[in-house]
């Protein structure tokens, strides 16, 4: 969730480090720091609460600093409150050590309690203060160098981090260690970098390396170096190419970033549809699945978080229904501490945008202790989901900046609608006509998306209706139930409204006693064989006073009278609507948080990227 950017190189370090924290903002924080050295002389530490300008106005946008290495952070609290004494970068009592640090040390105190013993003391809260110290304890102890000491303290931490580390003696060097949370290193043309993600140094460089769990390694302005736990040098460490344009991380003539990516899913579904659909045949060998790996499947446990665990719940009643296979999806957060058998000819798909979800991150590694297969789709190549996983099914969407997302949940619905096909055909449950015409359809999707994302103005008007509710239910049945838990997510995300979803039928046990003239209904109705029960739902919360916007196809036009206002998408296969239904939901959500005055692309308390618990 935290930011983190490092650079050694051969221009002053402190532009560059604010340029890739301001990059990384989409990941949520609420403070900033940076540390800047120049060869030998005392580090220059500058820390800042609240948003990266007020560390940009401090240091005169990095101009006041002078040195050509340092590093820098955006914090997210986890432990303290966000004040400048809890800031990173953090030091040892005579600044010997000094890091930034992503994740959280679960036994921080017990950490802490030894190096009191030993004479430290502490100013702040914060757990990366503890592990600072543990590596500058452990090189004044054993006088190996930080390799020894970074490693001593990668054994004794429990938890998760990537730590980017200066030391005194080793000026011009920025070490740096990982376990759990998301690292990377790269060597530009003018130096060396580190980040916690793609776009802090997308500017400089697209060549990156990953460095695995439990390896350190040290960055100069020349080279980069990595070691394992035995301080071995490891020399077999491959780049990998980032295929994404730096003008991605821009907005343009946008105002968000959310309306842009909201607008380029047209161009991103088709961009998925083409690498996976070839003459019509869908074609995963690009994936690793081959047809008979997937006609054993006889049941499959999909684990997400958030809007990919939607995705997922979109998933099960789509391929339970049409290719006979089991289907359960569980939020990772949970499958991770609970315990049920799990049956045989399995398949376990883990879904997250950016690869690094935490959670869902040790559900795969459950899941590979139990040996049951395990396919990720993930939106960033290489990411620690993606190298953990069995089988990679990537989505195309891009870089997705905003922290509500739209574009990587629109593609990874597309994945698993092609995998439900691919499962249906392989199994028989999908005849000719009906294959031919999900085809057909998917096809059409990007064309229809765009056709529905003309009608903004409509649904920027009906959105003000949205301004002064201070709960919204959303309800619908079968797939429409699917679409309103993603479309309740994305208005309290943006809107701070608190809105919740609920399958029509269950309107009547209980909540129906919350409706009145102050509550506003959102009703997903676009399922035939539904179609009439949904209605009907509508006209009981109509008949209690409460605001009624009815989601529809063209042509149910009888839908007016049982509801106050209403947005109508394409007719579709009905096992597609929700790529087409949660393109409105997404754009009522950005307009009704813009009528509001929030800024969508950085809703407070949410983080584009959850590496933590």
């Amino acid at each position: 969730m935290c930011g983190i950017v490092g650079y050694v190189g051969n221009n002053d370090a402190a532009p560059v480090l604010l340029h890739g924290l301001a990059k990384l903002e989409y990941r949520g924080y609420d403070s900033a720091g940076i540390c800047v050295r120049q060869n030998n002389l005392e580090p220059v530490i500058v820390k800042a609460e609240g948003k990266l300008k007020n560390l940009i106005d401090k240091t005169d946008s990095g101009k006041s600093l002078v040195g050509t290495s340092g590093i820098g952070h955006t914090r997210w609290a986890t432990h303290g409150n966000p004040t400048v004494e809890n800031a990173h970068p953090h030091h040892s009592d005579d600044y010997n050590v000094i890091g930034v640090h992503n994740g959280i040390i679960e036994n921080y105190q017990e950490l802490k309690d030894k190096l009191l013993r030993n004479g430290y003391t502490f100013y702040s809260e914060t757990d990366t203060e503890v592990i600072i110290k543990l590596i500058d304890y452990y090189c004044k102890k054993y006088k190996k160098g930080p390799i020894d000491a970074i490693n001593k303290a990668m054994v004794r931490a429990r938890g998760s981090y990537a730590l980017a580390i200066m030391c005194k003696n080793y000026p011009d060097q920025i070490w740096f260690a990982k376990k759990g949370s998301p690292l990377i290193v790269a060597k530009g043309n003018d130096g060396c970098y580190l980040a916690s993600d793609v776009p802090a140094i997308l500017k400089y460089t697209k060549n990156v390396y990953y460095p695995e769990d439990y390896e350190c390694g040290v960055i100069t302005k020349d080279s980069i170096k990595f070691y394992d736990l035995n301080g071995d040098e490891l020399k077999n460490k491959k780049s990998v190419l980032i295929e994404l344009d730096a003008d991605s991380a821009d907005k343009g003539n946008y105002p968000h970033f959310m309306i842009k990516e909201i607008e380029e899913q047209p161009e991103v579904i088709q961009k998925t549809l083409n690498y996976y659909l070839k003459n019509d045949v869908i074609d995963l060998s690009s994936t690793g699945l081959t047809d008979d790996f997937l006609a054993n499947i006889r049941n499959i446990y999909i684990y997400a978080c958030g809007s990919a665990y939607h995705t997922g719940v979109v998933a099960q009643y789509i391929m339970e229904e049409i290719s006979g296979v089991n289907v359960r999806v569980e939020l990772a957060s949970e499958y991770k501490y609970r315990e049920y058998s799990q049956r045989p000819q399995s398949l376990v798909i883990a879904i997250s945008q950016s690869g690094e979800t935490k959670d869902t991150h040790e559900s795969v590694l459950k899941a590979k202790e139990r040996n049951i297969p395990t396919l990720s789709i993930c939106n960033v190549q290489k990411s620690t989901i993606s190298r953990s996983s069995d089988y990679n099914m990537y989505t195309y969407a891009g870089l997705e900046i905003a922290v509500a997302t739209t574009k990587a949940y629109s593609c990874q619905l597309i994945n698993l609608y092609l995998l439900a096909i691919k499962l249906g055909r392989l199994n028989g449950t999908i005849n000719d006509d009906l294959y031919n015409e999900l085809i057909s359809d998917l096809k059409r999707i990007p064309s229809l998306v765009k056709e529905i994302i003309e009608e903004k103005d409509q649904i920027q008007r009906i959105a003000q209706n949205l301004v002064p509710m201070k709960d919204v239910f959303f309800i619908g049945r079968g797939l429409d139930y699917t679409i309103c838990l993603e479309g309740a997510l994305k208005l309290k995300e943006i809107t701070y409204i608190n809105a919740n979803a609920y399958a029509a039928g269950e309107l009547k046990h209980g909540t129906i006693s919350l409706i009145d003239e102050h509550v506003g209904v959102i009703a997903l109705d676009t399922q035939s064989k539904l179609y009439e029960k949904t209605k009907s739902n509508m006209v009981e919360v109509k008949a209690r006073n409460g605001k009624v916007l009815a989601v529809t196809n063209y042509g149910n036009y009888d839908v007016d009278s049982a509801s106050n206002d209403q947005i109508y998408v394409p007719k579709i296969n009905e096992y597609l609507t929700p790529s087409l239904a949660i393109i409105s939901l997404q754009m009522l959500a950005y307009y009704a948080s813009i009528a509001k005055g929030i800024n969508p692309d950085k809703p407070r308390n949410l983080a584009k990227s959850v590496t933590v618990e």
